[in-house]
């Protein structure tokens, strides 16, 4: 094994480079490699977060936070994390060196197995990362995790993943598969936007996040709870398997559950949805579906391209 320097940062870390271009996507956490400036981020990171955690955060994500026993002042080890979650609800953090194609992404859930980003972002850039790290991955989503009604919810939400595979499978021209595939992959990856990234929840008449994006940002936490700039509405799954959204701005637009046990049945209502063909002509527009994610899914079909 190749000697490297300690440093797991974004978009610096060449261990994670070596892994990405040797096409190993699933990966081990060299927690040696963590530097010092790592730790130090992780530490901002978590101690400025918990307060907002405190005051916008649903209950089921304080309870994990809790129960996974994080440690305030180092990066997590992901083989202590999963001690504590595997017992709760059978789900565990599975390292990865980087972007995962939207089937293996869906597959993994169906298995109970979350891909988790190692690396961590610059301590000088702590508000905003277009792409995950572990804080987001771990801080953010995690804790959901340890709740048995939403792990399930993500269980048959990676379900849909083959049940859109075998819905085209049943389509004999490859242009006409190729677009219903292109379409439910953007419905789906609007719904897990909306909901497991970006959602809210309605707790005892006050409006709480359980959205794992909004978790990890110190500042869009706040503002989706109280800015009269955020519309919220009550989701609706018609409006948002069609809504666009953007990625590199403050979300204007958020929509909210009940309970777990209702975004259960949403998420039944989705597999449904797949089954009947209704998600094979989505609106179009944001998010782009790149080659990769379709890919990933087409390739599980026997007709393939």
């Amino acid at each position: 094994m190749p000697t490297y320097q300690a440093d797991l940062t974004t978009t610096q870390a060449p261990f994670v480079e070596d892994a990405h271009r040797e096409g190993r996507l699933f990966i081990e956490q060299p927690y040696e490699l963590y530097s010092e400036g790592n730790h130090e981020a992780w530490r901002r990171l978590y101690a400025r977060m918990l307060p907002r955690w405190e005051r916008y955060a649903n209950p089921a994500f304080r309870k994990g936070i809790t129960n996974l026993c994080l440690d305030p002042q180092a990066v997590p080890r992901l083989e202590d994390v999963n001690r504590f979650l595997c017992p709760l609800t059978g789900f565990q953090a599975k390292p990865v060196s980087g972007y995962v194609p939207a089937f293996v992404f869906f597959d993994c859930l169906r298995n109970r197995e979350f891909p988790t980003t190692i690396t961590i972002r610059d301590a000088g850039r702590l508000d905003y990362l277009p792409e995950p790290d572990i804080f987001h991955d771990v801080a953010g989503h995690v804790p959901m995790h340890t709740d048995r009604a939403f792990a399930e919810t993500l269980v048959r939400f990676g379900e849909c993943a083959h049940t859109a595979v075998d819905l085209v499978e049943g389509i004999h021209d490859a242009k006409r598969r190729s677009h219903a595939m292109t379409s439910i992959v953007r419905a789906m990856a609007r719904f897990f936007w909306f909901t497991v990234e970006f959602g809210l929840m309605r707790c005892a008449g006050e409006v709480k996040v359980y959205g794992s994006g909004l978790l990890s940002s110190f500042g869009e936490i706040q503002h989706a709870v109280e800015s009269a700039d955020v519309q919220r509405y009550p989701l609706q799954l018609e409006w948002v398997v069609n809504q666009a959204f953007e990625i590199d701005h403050y979300q204007p637009l958020l929509f909210s559950v009940e309970s777990f046990d209702q975004l259960y049945e949403f998420v039944h209502e989705l597999e449904q949805w797949v089954k009947a063909g209704k998600l094979n002509n989505v609106a179009p527009g944001e998010p782009t579906v790149n080659e990769r994610d379709l890919e990933s899914f087409l390739q599980r079909s026997k007709r393939g391209l």
